[in-house]
């Protein structure tokens, strides 16, 4: 058995009918510009900041170690270690 038609439509004919078109179209190429606000400059390099701080391991495993090694040391506390750090943390407080 075969189908000519579908409820009175025939498909094959909207297909046979298409015509090409042999004429292009010219295209001319102009100058294109974008133009980036600050704004999202500012947040485009907080974007990768995040990243760089989310790929970063928060501890230095290195460092930590060699502190843990100088400390074993009896030799290591003295009073200019200790001013030496009393310093730093006063420093990071801005005192």
């Amino acid at each position: 058995m075969m189908i000519n038609k579908i409820d009175g439509i025939n498909p094959l004919s909207n297909v046979q009918n298409t015509r090409r078109s042999n004429v292009s179209a010219k295209v001319e190429s102009g100058s294109d510009s974008i133009s980036v606000s600050d704004e999202a400059k500012k947040m485009a390099e907080a974007y990768y900041l995040n990243q760089v701080a989310d790929e970063t391991p928060d501890v230095r495993t290195d460092l930590v170690m060699q502190i843990k090694e100088k400390i074993k040391d009896p030799n290591y506390i003295n009073s200019q270690v200790l001013n030496s750090v009393a310093d730093r943390i006063m420093e990071s407080y801005g005192l």
